[in-house]
């Protein structure tokens, strides 16, 4: 039994970290409408914070910032696990426990070497 608790473990761990580092990733934006080279990373940086990075365009000799922003696509899908799959616990019983952990949560379970693990799928 010890063996299967470790191993349930470290599934959900590596489960738990997939979906921590799906969340951090950051996502930046470029801000043309900076005007002139002139001042570029001063302006840059009082527009949209000191983690800014400014680059004066050669070309056309205009400003551009780049940013940390939040994303515009639809909410990322994140993995998180919960319990086993049990004949008291199956399907359904996963399903409705993802919904009360988290957020449009659905559940589902899935074969972990042999273990069958109930897995949600939740916007994050």
């Amino acid at each position: 039994m010890e063996r299967t608790t470790s191993l349930v473990f470290l599934v959900s761990l590596l489960i738990i970290f997939a979906s921590v580092l799906n969340q951090i990733r950051a996502h930046t934006c470029d801000d043309n409408s900076l005007g002139p080279c002139k001042n570029c990373d001063e302006r840059c940086k009082a527009k949209h914070g000191p983690l800014s990075v400014s680059k004066c365009n050669g070309g056309d000799g205009m400003c551009m910032c780049t940013y940390e922003c939040a994303p515009l696509l639809p909410d990322k899908v994140c993995v998180g696990a919960i319990d086993m799959c049990t004949d008291t616990c199956p399907l359904s019983c996963c399903d409705r426990l993802c919904a009360i952990k988290y957020k449009n949560g659905r559940g589902g379970c899935v074969d972990y070497v042999g273990y069958r693990m109930c897995t949600c799928e939740y916007s994050c």
